[in-house]
């Protein structure tokens, strides 16, 4: 998409950057010990704790990704939501207390309490690192599409820009700073999105939301002779090649020496070509924008309605509509999607970008992206219950959100902590239901960008809401990286160094370290966010719960509630946790694809891991523990003595 500089947006973007490094400059000085660097000294009060809960936890995956998934897949994308909201009910009634009353620092802390095992020490601290790297690819891909529309500058350049600032934050000042970070933009998301649904409710449906959508309706008529197959004759046009993907047939025309791809749609006896967006992947990475080149800016925002109906009849538009009717009419209507396949032309990959009319009522239900339903293979009805579960179970599994239970005074904290989030998170959840179906329908979907849908919406309604809302997106990526980073530093500095290695670190010096282990992860974040480039965050995020379920999960459950628990049986279920999903994940079909391979010659076609390793994980601590009552015991005596 075509992007200019918005200078409201940068100068909020600059006025919330300068806002987290002075609270970064206020608390540094505070930041002593490693308690108050780790976990903020346990001394955050639990209603501000409980708002930082859930500004970590509503990140770039929640704000830009989900509803990038709703707006292109409809309910399938509001699935997300329904899963990390439910994860937070594993969180309330399993781990908040008993967490908060095993724990020091870090995971690890709470995981070791009991045993003491070297074993633990380092398989917990690896799996802190791999959980926080997989999340923190997400965020940092979210950060790069956020920073081309906010500054006009190039996605790497706003995945680096964020890396600088997160590492700075966490080599600071650290888990103090963060919180505040995370409770300021947290509640500033939740009072924006709400402004930002309360506007789609107040514009209501129109078929032409934007000036130049008729860009993309244009439409060619044919006269064929239709044999066997379909031959093109028009006037002035040169037919340079024809191809069929599935069910579709894409024609390229010349005219006039510009080149554009279309799609044959047959209408009764006619053949129409519909005109539809194509970028072109060639060795020079030329783009081209319905045949014309970037610098043209012939690309539109696109996405709307073809056809709104209200009380049985068609209309061009509604006018303001309340949260319920809002949903009805688009459940009766229908919604131009843009539907992506890709081909090859004259030995370069091109991906195409075609209309695609979807009736309200599929656009409302199940599989669009997930085949559930009639003609679900059993491969996707297992991909779909395995990210359910992965949504479900990781949550109350993940480092950085494990974390936070230190930061409160007592076990009571916790749990009016998390009850606080589980409200606050739950009010965004609901809103990013409307905010992925207003970015649907208002013309504003950025097709080589889903992540950009909350973004642009805000912008159709105003460079204002468009410019705070952006920006305080960049903040969200802020304080969720900034988390992620203070968990990976925590891992490396007090659980492998200090613990694992022996390095009998002194307060202080565990500080330097963890700023110095920040420093590292940081750079490694920023290459990966890179290299991820163009995948939705939602999707990536995806992964991360998954190995967070597998890994760690298990081994808190048994560990609380399993008095036989021993320390190689937590050992080796977090071996078996780790590699059994990142095994599935790096030889799934997504990952076939970032290979330059065919998806469809993947070796398995799950693209979501948890619901093999998950079992595998359980199946693991179970047995060996069971094998290992032996040195439970002996362990128990010499405590004893």
């Amino acid at each position: 998409m075509i992007y200019g500089v918005s200078y409201t947006a940068l100068v909020f973007f600059i006025f919330f950057v300068g806002l987290v490094l002075g609270l970064s400059f206020y608390f540094a000085r505070k930041t002593k010990s490693a308690s108050s660097y780790y976990a903020a000294g346990g001394q955050i009060h639990w209603a501000i704790n409980g708002i930082a809960f859930a500004g970590d936890y509503l990140s770039a995956a929640s704000f830009l990704g989900i509803c990038g998934m709703i707006a292109t897949f409809g309910f399938d994308g509001f699935l997300y939501s329904i899963g990390f909201l439910a994860g937070w009910i594993v969180a309330l009634f399993l781990i908040a207390e008993p967490l908060k009353r095993l724990g020091k620092y870090t995971f690890t802390d709470a995981l070791n309490s009991k045993f003491k095992s070297r074993a633990i020490t380092l398989t917990a601290a690896i799996s802190t690192l791999i959980v926080s790297i997989f999340y923190l690819i997400p965020q940092m891909v979210g950060a790069g599409d956020l920073v081309t529309p906010l500054l006009g500058l190039p996605h790497w350049v706003g995945v680096v820009l964020v890396g600088i600032i997160v590492i700075f934050i966490v080599a600071s000042a650290g888990m103090t700073s963060t919180t505040y970070v995370q409770f300021i933009k947290g509640g500033l998301l939740l009072v924006l999105s709400t402004i930002l649904t309360i506007y789609i409710f107040k514009n209501g449906f129109t078929l032409n939301p934007v000036n130049d959508g008729s860009a993309y309706h244009k439409f060619i008529t044919l006269t064929p002779e239709v044999a066997d197959s379909v031959v093109i004759s028009v006037a002035d046009y040169k037919v340079i090649s024809q191809q069929n993907v599935k069910t579709k047939h894409f024609v390229k025309l010349e005219k006039d020496n510009v080149q554009r791809w279309f799609d044959l749609v047959k209408d009764n006896d006619q053949y129409l070509l519909k005109e539809v967006l194509s970028i072109s992947e060639g060795e020079q990475g030329i783009m081209l924008y319905n045949g014309e080149p970037r610098e043209k800016a012939k690309f539109f925002q696109v996405g709307h309605m073809s056809k709104i109906i209200v009380d049985g009849k068609e209309v061009e538009k509604t006018g303001p509509v309340s949260p319920f009717r809002f949903l009805s009419i688009i459940n009766k209507s229908e919604i131009v999607r843009f539907s992506e396949v890709k081909l090859t032309d004259e030995g370069k990959k091109v991906t195409l970008f075609y209309q695609n009319i979807t009736k309200g009522k599929d656009f409302m239900l199940p599989g669009l992206k997930y085949k559930i339903g009639k003609g679900a293979s059993v491969w996707s009805r297992l991909d779909f219950i395995s990210l359910m579960l992965a949504l479900f179970l990781g949550t109350a599994a993940l480092p950085h959100i494990l974390i936070r239970y230190y930061t409160v005074k007592s076990q009571r904290d916790a749990r009016k902590s998390t009850i606080l989030a589980i409200a606050a998170i739950g009010i965004f959840y609901v809103l990013t239901l409307f905010m992925g179906l207003g970015a649907a329908i208002n013309g504003v979907m950025d097709v080589e960008s889903s992540n950009m849908a909350a973004p642009l919406l805000a912008k159709a309604f105003g460079v204002v809401l468009f410019s705070v809302i952006s920006a305080v997106a960049f903040a969200t990526i802020l304080g969720t990286v900034a988390g992620l980073i203070i968990a990976s530093s925590g891992a490396i500095a007090h659980d492998l160094l200090d613990n694992y290695f022996n390095w009998n670190l002194s307060d202080n010096k565990k500080v330097k370290v963890g700023k110095i282990s920040a420093f590292a992860v940081g750079i490694f974040a920023i290459a990966l966010g890179i290299a991820f480039k163009g995948m939705n965050v939602s999707f990536l995020v995806g992964w991360a719960f998954s190995i967070a379920a597998s890994a760690n999960l298990p081994a808190i459950l048994f560990l609380l509630f399993w008095k036989k628990t021993t320390a190689k049986g937590i050992a080796s279920s977090i071996v078996v946790g780790i590699m059994s999903s990142l095994t599935i994940i790096l030889t799934s079909p997504t990952m076939w694809d970032r290979y330059g391979l065919d998806p469809a010659n993947a070796i398995h076609k799950l693209d979501n891991p948890a619901i093999i390793s998950f079992p595998l994980a359980v199946l693991t601590i179970y047995i060996v523990s069971l094998l290992t009552q032996d040195k439970l015991v002996e362990v128990h005596v010499e405590a004893n003595v």
